[in-house]
């Protein structure tokens, strides 16, 4: 979709970081051209270390290769959906570029799901090969799929025998129950080392505006809806990500990946970035403390990706300053970072966190904090190489506002999705005429062109006529020493229309009452925004990722009667 230039002010420019070109050139390509470089120009370079195992750029080329091949045989090709079902790992890596050299489209599925997210996904988009590990309860889903939709071929990755030894024997010890059973004599399931078994045959060569990846939003506030992010996308968007690095070199990187592949923050922002410039990815299956303090000992990564509640965790299981050294860029994106997490990361590790900004439907990364220099804290810093910004009012989504004014966020540029799977109504309701993505977010921006976010128009409350931002109330309560984590949804009242309901987990041991915590707010916020409603729990629900998540709390309290 074109994008109207004329006449758009760009006041980021008069801050932009030195040695980064806003206006550098995104000519549409795809990421099989941009893993097929990697592979020529890195190939004795290490890719990949899972647990202590390695494969070089030049090892894990072949096995795209001839698991493109395995894909083709299955009758994979362009048109067709290809779903991953996998965690962090090489067979994630390999199946991915592999289903995109063969000319299909990736769908990622969350591998928490359970069996009706999961056919729900796989009917909605079509999906009709999926690739699945073979551990209990995530194969044995998967295989319920087969013959009640549009699911036709299981291929089944065997965990262990991505291990180094001997962890792949302690594995196959620990978890035989663990291991799911692949039917014997089903050709409807294949093994994965068959599809590798495939004789070679020619690849069609996508082409940039061909859809890439099937990325379905999270559902936090409805119905999930497949973005349909295209090579050129996604390309583009790899290459803003590492345009605002120019300090990395290629070749010479170590970037942990702990944050899940199936979530399009790590798919581009660590899993493609990697690649595109040489780095060694160094994958965690899962996020558990103990295992990523060892990984960063072990590794020494050089870049860390994280979300707020797990750079929250890493310093609460105690990570050292030694343990954190290596770490010279780390990038906080999913969610919005408060302040006092940001700086108690900074303080132990000695690194920066930067937060950057984005969406699903824009690939995902529209704004970052520059790596050096400075802008206000908790701004989402400055928008990527080629994305355009503008506040525009909540009541009419083509009036732009001007500098101080709050309003909608909305971005332009090569990242924007090219709308959403099946659904032009949803599709013409995200993106204008203009070819600007309405974020959904409301922000502010500032005279140097950095935008502040207030909250989620989703989420703002109206309380007695008057906008009230969970995200300030949140703010607020993490300033308190004993909270962990904190949300803020709105709750029906008979009297003000809706009023702030906050629901908090604190430290172990911790003896803070409700009542403490309004009278700690009472001094940071105002009457209006004071919750009627403080709960204390044990834990929040949360997202695959990590994310506080909303949409649990508030189905609880619409069940509820309102506070009289």
């Amino acid at each position: 979709m074109d994008t109207v230039l004329s006449g758009a002010a760009r006041p980021w420019l008069r801050a932009y970081p030195a040695g980064i070109a806003w206006d550098m050139p995104l000519p549409p390509t795809t990421l099989v051209e941009i893993f097929e470089g990697a592979v020529a120009r890195f190939a004795e370079r290490p890719c990949l270390d899972f647990m202590g195992r390695c494969w070089s750029y030049a090892e894990v080329g072949a096995l795209v290769g001839r698991a493109a091949a395995g894909f083709r045989a299955l009758g994979a090709g362009p048109g067709t959906r290809i779903g991953l079902c996998l965690p962090n790992g090489p067979h994630y890596v390999v199946a991915f570029f592999a289903a995109l050299r063969c000319g299909a489209t990736v769908v990622n599925f969350n591998p928490l799901y359970v069996q009706a997210e999961l056919a729900a996904q796989a009917a909605d988009s079509g999906t009709e090969i999926m690739v699945a590990p073979d551990l209990e309860p995530v194969l044995g889903r998967v295989l319920g799929l087969l013959g009640q939709g549009p699911l036709r071929q299981v291929v089944a990755c065997h965990f262990a025998a991505a291990l180094p030894f001997p962890k792949s024997l302690l594995f196959r010890l620990a978890k035989r129950k663990a291991t799911g059973r692949i039917p014997a004599g089903d050709p409807r399931v294949l093994r994965w080392e068959r599809l590798l078994d495939a004789a070679a045959v020619a690849q069609p060569a996508p082409r940039p505006e061909d859809v890439a990846v099937l990325q379905y939003t999270g559902g936090t506030t409805g119905t999930p809806k497949g973005a349909m992010l295209t090579h050129a996308n996604l390309a583009a968007n790899l290459r803003q990500v590492m345009a605002w690095s120019p300090q990395c070199r290629p070749g010479e990187e170590r970037m942990l990946a702990v944050l899940p592949f199936f979530h399009v923050f790590a798919l581009t922002a660590v899993l493609g970035a990697a690649i595109g410039q040489g780095a060694q990815l160094v994958m965690l299956p899962r996020f558990e403390p103990a295992m990523l303090i060892a990984a960063l000992r072990r590794t020494r990564p050089t870049i860390f990706h994280g979300v707020p509640t797990l750079l929250k965790a890493v310093i609460d299981h105690g990570a050292t300053a030694a343990d954190l050294a290596s770490v010279k860029i780390c990038i906080s994106g999913g969610a919005p970072l408060p302040l006092e997490i940001k700086h108690a990361f900074e303080a132990r590790s000695g690194c920066r966190v930067v937060e950057g900004y984005g969406l699903t439907e824009a690939s995902p990364v529209c704004f970052c904090n520059p790596v050096e220099g400075s802008l206000a804290e908790g701004s989402i810093g400055l928008p990527v190489p080629g994305v355009l910004a503008e506040i525009r009012a909540l009541d009419d989504p083509q009036r732009v506002l001007p500098i101080g004014e709050r309003g909608e966020l909305c971005v332009a540029g090569p990242n924007v999705m090219a709308g959403y799977w099946n659904r032009p109504a949803e599709t013409a309701a995200a993106i204008g005429p203009d070819g600007f993505l309405r974020t959904g977010d409301v922000g502010v921006m500032a005279e140097d062109g950095s935008v502040t976010l207030v909250d989620r128009i989703k989420d703002l409350i109206i309380c007695s006529g008057y906008n009230v931002y969970p995200r300030m109330i949140e703010e607020a309560l993490y300033q308190h020493p004993d909270v962990v984590a904190a949300t803020v949804v709105g709750q029906s009242d008979p009297y003000r229309g809706e009023s702030p309901a906050a629901f908090v987990q604190l430290q172990p041991g911790s003896t803070a009452t409700p009542e403490a915590l309004r009278e700690f707010l009472k001094t940071r916020l105002s009457a209006i925004e004071l919750p009627r409603l403080i709960e204390i729990r044990p834990d929040l629900p949360r997202t695959a990722v990590g994310k506080l998540s909303k949409k649990e709390l508030k189905a609880e309290l619409a069940g509820r009667s309102p506070p009289g």
